[in-house]
């Protein structure tokens, strides 16, 4: 579905920004609207994404996972992108709209510093200088992903305010492009944010689904035109959106799958759309982790890119209207599933999308054998070797 002309899906979304960010938000959106539409622009993307992020990724059948699940489970292997996850696919058409525009720098905010990499990546390929934004938590944490960007020629800057985590990096972001919106593209790494974002980046991120959906129809499967479930992890929720958008009218049970956090302290909050109530966080309103004062809360999650108080409007939307359904899992869950994905399949996923892969094994005891479930697998874990290491 498209937003409404004021950049809503039902209730949530819209433009709430401060006044020096008006026009550079409308600049963005006319951009947008006309690149979608440019044949040219829409064909080097189209080569940048197979000669240099190599698409399609595969849609890759887990037979010893599936074997201990009970049900058939696909995975959408987003881990394969130049990169090692689906941040690519948004960053560089984004990356390819700020050039159209002439900026002269490029600045993102990352957490679990996928979407850092990936904006990296695309800004030494076409010349354009990087600044990313991590909050000092995320920094110490995903140190591998900060070296990366770094060899890639970006400036990170560690933001050290508030939780010290993705919420105050995009706080900080802001305030940036605030400052020189004239000469700033401000590439955001997720379906959240001011109008044209959520819109833009699904649009950038729907190829995930667009190939899973032909490729499992390419399978022939008797009797399953459409798999029985597909299930992504939701942060912001931009590799959810980008694999549902496809499935939307479909007979598919779709779900997307929070954090949890670690089940157990119920001063860490997480889980936004089980949790949260509607709220108005970086340019939009959508459903937020808020206190009864309406102050935003702090997020936790074992993934960094989890770890995120808010979720993208369009996911509020569909949370609402019923068509997709929203659940959680812990970390002790998601490490499992990581485990086991790793010992029987030879493949490390993120911890992010093992918050996909536990709930899909639930979901397959519920299904039986003859079900058919697809995950998206929306990244590589090598970034969270540490942290896997300490729970094995």
């Amino acid at each position: 579905m498209e937003p409404d002309a004021d950049g809503y899906f039902g209730a949530y979304g819209g433009v709430w920004v401060s006044e020096s960010l008006v026009e550079p938000v409308a600049r963005v959106e006319r951009a947008f609207a006309k690149a979608r539409k440019d044949p040219g622009f829409l064909a080097e993307l189209d080569r940048m994404n197979r000669t240099y992020g190599g698409r399609p990724t595969p849609l890759y059948h887990a037979r010893r996972l599936s074997e201990a699940t009970g049900a058939t489970i696909h995975l959408k292997r987003e881990d394969l992108v130049h990169g090692g996850a689906h941040k690519f696919n948004n960053v560089m058409g984004q990356a390819l709209l700020a050039k159209s525009m002439g900026a002269r720098r490029i600045i993102a905010e990352t957490g679990a510093g996928q979407h850092g990499v990936a904006t990296a990546m695309a800004g030494a390929v076409l010349g354009i200088p990087v600044e990313v934004f991590m909050g000092a938590v995320d920094v110490e944490r995903q140190s591998p992903n900060v070296a990366r960007m770094k060899l890639l020629g970006a400036q990170v800057h560690a933001v050290e305010s508030g939780s010290r985590t993705l919420k105050d990096a995009v706080n900080d972001a802001l305030r940036e492009w605030a400052a020189d919106p004239e000469g700033t593209y401000y590439c955001i790494g997720s379906v959240v944010g001011p109008h044209p974002y959520p819109l833009m980046v699904r649009e950038f991120q729907r190829v995930i689904g667009t190939e899973a959906r032909a490729q499992f129809h390419a399978l022939a499967v008797a009797g399953h035109p459409h798999p029985d479930a597909v299930v992504a992890c939701v942060g912001g929720g931009s590799n959810a959106i980008g694999t549902f958008t496809a499935f939307l009218d479909d007979p598919v049970r779709l779900v997307g799958v929070e954090a949890a956090g670690d089940g157990l302290d119920t001063s860490r909050h997480a889980a936004t759309l089980s949790k949260g109530r509607p709220g108005i966080l970086h340019g939009a309103q959508s459903y937020l982790l808020q206190d009864d004062a309406g102050q935003v809360m702090e997020a936790h999650s074992v993934s960094a890119g989890l770890d995120y108080p808010g979720v993208g409007p369009e996911h509020s939307f569909l949370r609402d209207s019923g068509r997709v359904e929203y659940v959680a899992a812990t970390d002790a869950q998601a490490l499992a599933a990581a485990r086991q994905l790793a010992r029987l399949e030879g493949i490390i996923p993120a911890l992010e999308s093992s918050h996909a892969l536990a709930h899909a094994n639930a979901l397959a005891r519920d299904l039986g054998p003859s079900a058919h479930i697809l995950v998206t697998l929306s990244g590589r874990g090598d970034k969270d070797l540490a942290r896997l290491a300490r729970a094995d």
